[in-house]
């Protein structure tokens, strides 16, 4: 990648020595690797290790994860030891650091220690990901999340926007992607409507996903009966339920493991091979509100997902599976204020047991409450909380925030502790199998780089081609250019040299070339997106290659 004399050798495959600290390069197995490569990559929101830890006991034998157990992740952003997730994504997906809210775009703010400043030019610039390098190697795609698929870390890793609550363009570049397959929530962002996330183009995306020959899926028996090779599944307007909750909520959800199986066994028909994207995303919304239930709940059910992956990956022998969560949150421990002369004689039961009580998580114990409370014992007990005792009870009708108060109530019986009710910033366990499997103690940044050299391309040489300054490019083939914002929503890049114009579409696939001397309209589809970051529009070198 080209950058300007500014810009250093910022984010490194290599893992980075710092002033104060020693990090070693990340050690990847040499094993003989075949073609086709495979890739699927998972990734946990907001887990820590204390979390799998308390998963592991509560489950009571080993978790899939163990067995590829490989190493540990830095997780820190351009500008904070503590990053959020649309930062960590970018890392994974791009490896590039980047700032907080931005999603698939360089930094504009580097402060971390050991990291180069950014040019002020090279600010917001998108950057490829891996899921993108995959398709241009003719590789079939995926994209599996349980929030919505427009949420952070799926979009890290399939659009690029400057702030990740940009829905609608992130739903937009995402189908425009022609990404294979697709699962998850956010059914809300692909049509025009008067909710929060609903489209405000005025496009329904959905008549586009036809038009495109998807079987459009939203239900768990519509997905599994599926047989198309190109798959959007929307279960939900936003977010699925937590899997505790499903089946008492929403059994007409799939589950992860079952999206993720679904993908593979789809995907894999594709002689080139496929790079599959999977995200159990409310591990981190129950962490951010201190729901212990809601942890390990997420937890195991990614736990099943990463099992489907490394049953295929042993039989195809030549499937790379890395397995992360992309930060720590809410800093959850076992052993509290309760435990602290006693910890040692503590039996495992003690902190288990009250959390087997429970039946739902609790946003799933909440949604049963009725209006007027009358069964807040009932709902109480749903999220483990039997046998309450009159102040707790007096504790529960009186509280402001009912939700904060169970779940403060159920830690403490269970000597479950924790920090905050946000991001943390610890390392993070590393999984990883198969050819090029990746060890040792490695930045965030060093997987899309392995993950891209194990699929045959480098993500910087991707960037050059997919992510070109569309006014300097086209003003050097002699064209006058404009961005038309007349319609905010829509964005179009407009060139023009004497009677031949050409339009170029926001977050599309799809460029216009109208020559008036002879009265001829052509639109021109590529494999490859056209982005806007509000001040520069970029296209793809094919895009200009059809340019005389």
């Amino acid at each position: 990648m080209k950058y300007s004399k500014k810009w250093t050798s910022l984010f490194l495959a290599s893992a980075l020595t710092l002033s104060t600290v020693s990090i070693a390069t990340p050690q990847v197995q040499a094993e003989e690797v075949k073609k086709p490569t495979n890739v699927i990559m998972l990734v946990m929101d907001g887990s820590s290790n204390n979390a799998i830890t308390l998963s592991r006991w509560y489950k009571g034998e080993s978790l899939a994860m163990d067995e590829i157990l490989t190493g540990a992740m830095r997780t820190y952003s351009a500008e904070s030891a503590i990053t959020d997730s649309a930062p960590a994504a970018t890392a994974l997906a791009t490896g590039h650091k980047s700032n907080d809210k931005f999603i698939g775009v360089l930094p504009s703010v580097v402060n971390s220690p050991g990291l180069e400043q950014v040019a002020k030019e090279d600010a917001f610039r998108p950057v490829a990901n891996v899921l993108e390098g995959a398709k241009q190697q003719g590789k079939a795609t995926g994209l599996i999340s349980t929030s919505e698929i427009q949420h952070a870390t799926p979009a890290g890793f399939s659009a690029h926007v400057n702030n990740r609550s940009q829905y609608g363009d992130i739903a937009e570049q995402q189908v425009y992607q022609n990404i294979d397959v697709v699962l998850g929530g956010g059914l809300e962002s692909l049509s025009p409507g008067t909710t929060k996330n609903a489209r405000k183009d005025g496009e329904d995306l959905l008549n586009v996903l036809k038009e495109k020959n998807y079987a459009l899926v939203k239900t768990r028996d519509e997905l599994l009966n599926s047989q198309g090779s190109k798959i959007w599944g929307s279960f939900a307007p936003s977010a699925l339920a937590y899997d505790f909750d499903r089946a008492k909520t929403r059994a007409s959800e799939p589950t992860l493991a079952e999206m993720t199986e679904k993908a593979i066994n789809t995907l894999k028909k594709d002689e080139d091979g496929f790079f599959l994207f999977v995200e159990g995303s409310k591990v981190d919304w129950a962490a951010h509100a201190n729901d212990t239930i809601g942890i390990i709940s997420d937890i195991l059910s990614f736990d099943d997902a990463v099992k489907e992956a490394i049953d295929f990956a042993k039989e195809d022998g030549n499937t790379l599976v890395v397995a992360v969560t992309d930060h720590g949150n809410s800093g959850i421990t076992m052993g509290n204020i309760n435990t602290t002369n006693t910890y040692s004689s503590i039996p495992v039961s003690a902190y288990i047991d009250p959390l087997k009580k429970a039946t739902m998580t609790i946003e799933g114990a909440l949604g049963q409450l009725k209006e007027d409370q009358s069964n807040l014992v009932e709902v109480a007990a749903l999220y483990g909380l039997d046998n309450l005792t009159e102040e707790e009870l007096t504790t529960l009708k009186s509280a402001k925030d009912l939700g904060s108060e169970m779940v403060k109530m159920l830690a403490n019986r269970a000597n479950i502790g924790y920090t905050t009710g946000g991001h943390t910033g610890e390392d993070v366990f590393l999984y990883s199998f198969g050819p090029s499997k990746i060890t040792g103690l490695v930045e965030n940044t060093d997987l899309a780089h392995a993950m891209a050299k194990f699929m045959g391309f480098e993500l910087d040489k991707l960037t050059d081609e997919l992510y070109i300054p569309a006014k300097k490019a086209f003003t050097e083939k002699g064209f006058t250019t404009k961005v038309d914002v007349t319609d905010k929503e829509n964005p179009i890049f407009i060139a023009q040299k004497a009677d031949v114009s050409i339009t170029i579409p926001v977050n599309k696939n799809t460029m216009v070339y109208k020559d008036a001397s002879m009265n001829t309209s052509k639109t021109y589809t590529f494999d490859t997106i056209n982005v806007y970051n509000g001040t520069e529009f970029y296209v793809s070198k094919k895009v200009l290659d059809t340019i005389q």
